[in-house]
Formats: structure tokens, sequence, C-alpha cells
């Protein structure tokens, strides 16, 4: 199928600002998947409740939206590297494997590669598997419905999909609640969402080489390394956002490069380099690199020589809220002690 949508700016007509998903239809079958061709309202009432219009608020921007998709832009068109999206992918597919039950209509959420889309399409056939890429250069090819959408505001309909993923996008966003409500939203009762992103051990060993040869030579630091989320904390951001039974577990990848400058290289081809908002807008010299490449190798060299990066990714899962899942015995309910239930005798004289 050809791809059936655009992204424009309303901000004229409509007073909302930021990229607004039009919708235009292809086929019959997929009426309803889509809003109409009016924009999005992004916190509507009818959809939100006052838990989520509370979690939707929007929060100061901590990183360049646009910065973000021009440099994933960038790195598409010079050739992108992609082994954290492939071993992304890998994974999901390892856990969906797991899951005893057919997903017929898939949403990928704005992975910056089509390498994932591409993989669920093989790996689960199903009837209906739709990409929200952030870019055309990145929206893929072949016989997948492809559109352009941001994920702070899905241009998607209610409860469409059984399955959502997002791979290596969702750390980001600025509103990461507020897109996990709206994930959460375009599920059909007891759907699934599978999203993986950065953590916050990610690049330690490049924040901390940046900043010590940066205070060396000016005497402060600038952001340069983005703040990514906690582990601990994406299971609370799950269950605030409406999900059920949500799962955070964490896999950190250290990958070895003969030097810092490897490093930086693989991060302007993945598109990752320095978006934030914050960020320090005037070129860096020369010598606080060279300085910050050899506090690397002086700190984080294995034995060979080379150096190190860590990867900390982030695996959560949650499940659209219904009626037949699983739910936790209110406190005081129990009938019998856990001790005996376990088979353990009291202790003498307890």
């Amino acid at each position: 199928m050809r791809q059936i949508a655009i992204s424009d700016r309303l901000e004229k007509s409509t007073g909302r600002s930021g990229i607004v998903g039009i919708i235009f239809w292809a086929c019959g079958r997929t009426r309803g998947l889509f809003e109409t061709a009016h924009p999005l309202p992004l916190f509507d009432e009818t959809y939100l409740s006052s838990d989520d219009a509370a979690m939707t608020t929007p929060p100061p921007p901590i990183f360049d939206r646009r910065l973000v998709r021009w440099r994933l832009a960038r790195a598409a068109a010079a050739g992108p590297e992609e082994f954290l999206v492939v071993h992304a992918s890998e994974e999901f597919c390892e856990r969906l494997s797991s899951i005893k039950r057919t997903f017929s209509a898939v949403l990928d959420a704005g992975t910056p590669s089509p390498w994932l889309a591409a993989r669920l399409a093989d790996r689960l056939r199903p009837g209906l598997l739709v990409r929200m890429a952030p870019l055309a250069e990145t929206a893929g090819e072949g016989s997948l419905l492809r559109l352009l959408g941001d994920e702070e505001n899905l241009p998607l309909a209610p409860e469409c999909f059984d399955l959502a993923v997002s791979a290596l996008s969702l750390q980001n966003l600025n509103d990461l609640p507020g897109a996990l409500v709206q994930l959460r939203r375009v599920l059909k009762p007891d759907g699934l969402f599978l999203g993986c992103l950065l953590g916050g051990q990610s690049l330690h060993e490049l924040r901390t080489a940046l900043a010590v040869a940066e205070t060396e030579i000016s005497g402060g630091i600038s952001p340069r390394v983005a703040p990514f989320a906690d582990v601990r904390d994406m299971g609370g951001l799950l269950q605030r956002a409406g999900f059920a039974l949500p799962v955070a577990d964490t896999e950190p990848i250290a990958v070895r490069y003969a030097d810092m400058f490897g490093l930086l290289r693989d991060l302007r081809a993945m598109g990752a380099t320095n978006a934030l908002s914050a960020r320090l807008r005037k070129p860096s010299t020369r010598e606080l690199f060279l300085r910050a490449a050899s506090i690397y190798a002086e700190r984080f060299a294995d034995p060979g020589g080379r150096v190190r990066a860590t990867f900390e990714m982030i695996f959560v899962s949650g499940w659209a809220p219904h009626a037949s899942q699983r739910k936790p015995l209110p406190p005081g309910s129990a009938k019998m002690r856990l001790a005996d239930a376990l088979g353990i005798k009291p202790a003498p004289g307890s």
C-alpha cells in the first residue's frame, strides 16, 4: 500500500503548534483506523481521564524536536547505524514468541528505522501493520501501511491496535508520560505495548570524560549527553499512564571502540548526537575533544587498549486494561498464612 499520510503545521488555522498528522483515506478497510482529516486534539477529554489530563500537562522542553528529526534525516542520508535497533527488534520478537495469542493489528510508533516493522511483518504476519515514522526518509518500503507522525501527538483513533511497539525513540520525547497515555489509548482492551528506550547508565563514560575535560579547560560544564530515564521509574510511569501489569527490565550492552571518536561517529550515524534545548550554541574546540578522548582512554579502556561505551536498554511492557486480566486481591483477604502455604513450621517458643 502507498503512504497515506502527510504532516503539516496548522498553527494559523487551529492555534495549535507543532506537527499535526493529516490522514487521507487510501482504502476502505482502514476506515476508522485514523482520526478524521481534522487535527487530533491531544488532550481530548473524551479520551483522557482526569488523571490522564494531569499527566499530559506540557513540561518544559528538554529536547529540540526539530533538531532531533534533522539529525535523523542526516543519518538516513549518510547510511544509518542500526545495531541497537536490530538488537531491540530481535528482543521484541523473542518476548512475543512466549505470548500465546495472535496480533492482527500492529502499530510501530516512531522507531527511527523500518527494521522493526519489517521484522514484525515477517514474524507475526498481521492483517494490518502500520508504521508511523518520524520522517519520510525512514518510513520504509514494501507493503507496509505508512504514515508520518509524532509520538507526542498520535494521529490515530482509539482502540485500533492489539499490539503497539516503539524502539529507541521514547528517550527523545519532551513528554514521555503523555506519549504513554496516547499509546495506551490507541490499544484495544487487553492490547499489549512493548517499548525499548535508553536508560540512565547509557553513555556514562562519555558524559564523565566530556564533563571532566570541559571543567579543566573552561571551568564549567554544558549539557552534552541527554538525561535518560531510570528503569526504577518506568514501571510507575506505565502504571500512571493507565497500563495494567506493567513490567520494566534493563539490559546493559557494552560496545568497544578503538577510541572515543569511533563512538562519536556511531552516535552521529544513529542521529543521536546532542539535541538538548539547553545545549551550548557555539562550536566546541578541538582541544576539548582531544582532552576528553584522553580521559576516556585513561578511565574506561580495556587491557587491550580499546574503550567501552555502555548502552543501557530498558524494555517495558504493559497491557490496556480489560476485565479478564488478573488483579491483586485486596489487603486482608487471604485465607491462609504464607508460612502455612510454604510449609514452614514456627520456631519453638514463638
